[in-house]
């Protein structure tokens, strides 16, 4: 399979989200490729940070769906997230500020769950 054919890391289909009246996300599509850096932007109050939550799992889509690597997964908490192989940094006042990027996302990923099985042999 080459890297034209091959199934996103990370698909959102259709993501909808509404606090009450607000309709924070409204049926968001996003693909990430394999290998791949996105940013996402937009002024305050576009909904960002909704979706980064959603894909994490710190909220639920009212509607909509994720795939990774082109599977079906319903992501209903942190560790979920962690395990599917996905990590966030959270905006500054979630951040140890003297840790790097990597060592950020690593806090609360104990076991290897985003480097692999081979990580934890490494340390030893």
């Amino acid at each position: 399979m080459n890297a034209a054919s091959q199934a996103p890391a990370i698909e959102l289909i259709g993501i909808d989200k509404k606090f009450g009246a607000v309709h924070a996300n409204k049926n968001i599509n996003l693909t990430v490729a394999k290998g791949s850096i996105h940013g996402i932007i937009g002024e305050n109050g576009a909904g960002k940070s909704t979706l980064m939550s959603i894909l994490y799992g710190f909220y639920q889509a009212d509607q909509g769906s994720i795939q990774i690597d082109g599977k079906p997964i319903t992501i209903k908490d942190s560790q979920a997230a962690i395990n599917s192989g996905i990590g966030m940094v959270h905006q500054h006042f979630m951040l140890v500020e003297n840790f790097t990027v990597l060592e950020n996302l690593m806090l609360g990923a104990e076991g290897g769950a985003l480097l692999g099985k081979g990580t934890d042999a490494a340390r030893a």
